[in-house]
């Protein structure tokens, strides 16, 4: 962004009563992953690792480049398309043998001002829902609809009888 005006850094954080461990490994392990954010994955998250995860819902994918992994601590990672990757950093804060405080922020968007805004803003409100469906699945083995639910009429017909 020009004008000396700084691009929007997103952050998005939630306490999951679950273990951090737990907590961690939901993020990495696209079996579990796949109960709350997207429906398919190349692979797990590991350090150095360039995966694919699917939205079959809406026919969409992208590259998550993994950039740096600290066992239950953090995950570093760029996604998007090439050329257009944006920063995702997820932190795992232990508060208790039962409890994590999992923060994201998502930075590095680009283009023009008004553009750098939309996706800053779609940002937030996507890993806002991310996190609370983490939540419910975790503590309470609910699996939420809420991310192919948002937006239901861009949904690949029939994408759930073949997911």
């Amino acid at each position: 962004m020009s004008n000396g005006i700084k691009p929007p850094i997103v952050k998005a954080d939630m306490l999951i009563r679950r273990p951090v461990e737990e907590v961690f490994e939901a993020i990495v392990d696209p079996a579990v992953t796949t109960k709350f954010w997207f429906t398919k994955s190349s692979g797990k998250l590991e350090q150095g690792a360039t995966v694919r995860w699917h939205w079959e819902m809406y026919g969409v994918s992208t590259e998550v480049i993994v950039r740096e992994l600290l066992l239950n601590e953090k995950i570093l990672f760029e996604w998007g398309d090439e050329g257009d990757y944006t920063d995702v950093e997820w932190t795992f804060s232990r508060r208790s043998d039962n409890e994590t405080l999992l923060t994201v922020v998502n930075s590095g968007f680009k283009g023009e001002a008004d553009d750098v805004v939309v996706q800053a803003l779609d940002s937030n409100g996507g890993f806002t829902m991310v996190l609370c469906a983490l939540k419910a699945y975790l503590e309470h083995g609910i699996p939420l609809t809420v991310v192919a639910d948002r937006a239901p009429d861009a949904n690949v017909p029939g994408w759930r009888n073949g997911a």
